[in-house]
């Protein structure tokens, strides 16, 4: 999967599409100009100027821009950010000239002044995204039934929205559950393999590896010695 760096400012073209990635830090995309949608591990949201979407660690989405495209700050933000989500700031002009200045003192105020904003979208392929983010996650199969409509039509939905496969997609939600446990807690590897749903430690070490990068055992020797902080907004 193609791990894209984020620059302090950057545009995304009339009609350009950015393929599912990973950002492996934490950070933050204010919309200075234009829109796009963004679809991703907690589902899709329509964005415009004003909004600003926050990135956890090995936030995964995939971008369509509109028509007029847009142009964007981005800041980096604590990698304790646990979850992603979307809200609003009223004064991008502020963050603009502090980024200029100090990009810390840029991603300070934004921390510090957001607010929530639009709700994500809720249709037919967002619910699934849902379903598959859950512990306990049904398969498509399940979900299909439960719907009234073939795993075919289902597929079709969620490639289309999210510009991944929904297996794909219930894959890295699990492996980045997982990956929170081992840097967050203190228990077993083969306990957090249990309690995740893989079959065993070796299954986990696989995905884990494969998504992050690193082997749980590595993660655990060089994990941050806090991280358990979230953005407070939900």
């Amino acid at each position: 999967m193609p791990r894209i760096p984020h620059t302090p400012q950057s545009v995304l073209s009339p009609g350009a599409n950015l393929p599912w990635h990973v950002h492996v830090h934490a950070y933050a995309t204010l919309v200075l100009e234009g829109g796009y949608e963004e679809a991703g591990e907690c589902g899709r949201w329509h964005v415009q100027a004003g909004d600003v979407l926050f990135h956890a660690p090995f936030s995964t989405h995939a971008n369509q821009t509109a028509a007029r495209g847009a142009r964007l700050l981005n800041l980096t933000i604590p990698d304790s950010v646990r979850q992603s989500t979307c809200g609003k700031v009223d004064d991008m002009d502020l963050l603009v000239r502090l980024a200029e200045r100090d990009p810390l003192e840029a991603t300070a105020a934004l921390m510090l002044n957001w607010q929530p904003a639009r709700s994500k979208l809720l249709d037919a392929p967002d619910l699934l995204a849902q379903a598959l983010s859950d512990p306990d996650a049904m398969g498509v199969q399940a979900w299909s039934r439960q719907q009234g409509v073939s795993r075919e039509t289902a597929f079709r939905w969620f490639q289309s929205a999210y510009g991944v496969a929904p297996t794909r997609y219930r894959i890295e939600a699990r492996a980045r559950r997982t990956w929170r446990m081992i840097v967050e807690g203190t228990d077993d590897l083969a306990d957090i393999a249990a309690w995740a749903g893989y079959a065993d430690q070796a299954h986990m070490t696989r995905d884990i590896k494969a998504f992050t990068g690193r082997a749980p055992g590595a993660w655990r020797k060089r994990r941050p010695a806090t991280f358990v902080q979230d953005l407070g907004r939900e």
